[in-house]
Order: structure tokens, then sequence, then C-alpha cells
């Protein structure tokens, strides 16, 4: 495959690209895009760009949910439906 190729612009403002192109795309790929004054570059985005460190670390910035109920509710309902299943 030659290392530049040729898109075209429908109509519809959608890119076609060339049947080499093509079959490189995989539905759910994501590509990002950079632009320039002369160039519109596309870089394909890893699946494995989410850093599990950096996305522990959000996780743990993040505010508790006041409306999630406490290990000892959730056990009490656990109790309670576990009791009315039995004595049916």
């Amino acid at each position: 495959m030659d290392a530049s190729q040729i898109a075209t612009v429908t109509a519809e403002h959608k890119l076609q690209f060339p049947p080499e192109i093509l079959a490189q795309l995989r539905p759910g790929d994501r590509y990002q895009f950079s632009l320039t004054e002369t160039e519109i570059i596309l870089t394909k985005i890893p699946l494995s760009q989410t850093d599990l460190d950096e996305f522990l670390e959000h996780l743990e910035e993040l505010e508790p949910n006041p409306n999630q109920p406490t290990l000892q509710e959730i056990s009490e309902i656990v109790k309670e439906v576990r009791q009315e299943l039995w004595s049916n």
C-alpha cells in the first residue's frame, strides 16, 4: 500500500476512503483528529490507551454517592428478601 492515499468528501460531508484503507478499518475503532493549517491527521486510538492506574486514581477522587446503601443496609435487604422467598 502506498504511504499516501486520497479520500473524497461526499455531498453528505462523509469521507469516502479507498478500498485499501477501508480494509484496515474495523467497527468500533476510534481515531483522533489533529488539525493544522494544511493537514487533518487521523491517529488510531489504541484500545489499551486507558491507563488502569489513572482510572483508579480518578475513581478514588470521586465523591461517594450519598444514595448508595451501606453494606449493613444491603445485608438487611438481602435478609428480608430471603425471608420473603422462604416463607412462601
